[in-house]
């Protein structure tokens, strides 16, 4: 598997040959309701979009996950994988084959190559819930030896392992405790690692005592944090009222008080970590 961040909450992910851009921002400002007066975040060094994309998953509709500007740059042929909110600003934007994902709901592309499983996700508003996702990607392992001895028993050859990666994503720190503990172990979690609030008080991001909570709940090989800034740089009146608490340094302490032997990896934007997993369990 293979991961690149974007900043904020932009990632893409590779594994089992397929390219999956996760709430895609790379172009232009990002605002809120049109009001950057408010808070308008700025790419300093934005990238080139990637391509050979095989799905777009957005987990929310706000423009921070589902960016107009940056969508519209998008080929509309792409599959959509959204919350409801999130298909449709795609919808609204003329992508072709666009997916509501409810909470609960499941569904595949590429023949199965590719499982998308949603949980309630982040709080958005008074309150709406919007989405997780874990995906697990299925690849097929050839097994088949070409010795004599092996070619002796057909129903020992031509065999294939499938084999599983899975990968929890959801960009505030809001995990569905209630669901997830019936999932088993994830290889990879994607989640916040910082504490973001506004004004010392309302949360924006939940990081560190969440992020525990899913290292405790999922048991993943490697964790990742989201949801920073990068080289994306704020301004507006209530940007100075955002801080950020906390963070990799922090949760690698609360995970090694605990004993868990889950790798925690700090990405640096733009740059693809290859990750280097054990062999995963069969799901």
């Amino acid at each position: 598997m293979k991961l690149t961040w974007f900043d904020a909450n932009t990632w893409l992910v590779e594994a089992a040959g397929k390219r999956i851009l996760v709430d895609p921002w790379f172009v232009d400002d990002l605002t809120f309701g049109d009001l950057p007066w408010l808070v308008r975040g700025i790419k300093t060094d934005p990238a080139p979009i990637p391509s050979g994309i095989d799905l777009i998953l957005l987990s929310q509709g706000l423009a921070d996950h589902a960016h107009p500007p940056t969508l519209k740059q998008l080929d509309k042929s792409i599959p959509v994988m959204a919350s409801p909110d999130g298909a449709a600003v795609a919808t609204s934007l003329g992508f072709k084959r666009v997916t509501a994902l409810k909470h609960g709901d499941s569904a595949t592309i590429a023949g199965g190559a590719l499982t998308v499983q949603t949980f309630i996700g982040a709080v958005v508003g008074m309150n709406k819930k919007e989405n997780a996702y874990v995906l697990t990607f299925h690849s097929e392992d050839d097994s088949n030896s070409n010795s004599d001895d092996s070619k002796a028993d057909s129903d020992t050859t031509n065999s294939t392992r499938t084999s599983h990666i899975r990968l929890y994503y959801e960009p505030h720190g809001y995990p569905d405790t209630k669901h997830l503990k019936d999932l088993g172990r994830v290889d990879v979690v994607i989640t916040p690692l910082a504490d973001i609030k506004l004004m010392g008080l309302a949360p924006v991001v939940r990081g560190g005592g969440v992020a525990l909570q899913l290292a405790e709940l999922l048991r993943p090989q490697v964790m990742l944090p989201t949801a920073e800034a990068g080289k994306v740089t704020y301004d507006g009146l209530i940007a100075g009222a955002i801080k950020a608490s906390g963070g990799v340094d922090e949760v690698r302490s609360q995970l090694a008080a605990k004993g868990l032997e889950t790798q925690v990896i700090q990405p640096v934007s733009g740059e693809t970590v290859k990750l280097t997993l054990h062999q995963a369990m069969p799901v």
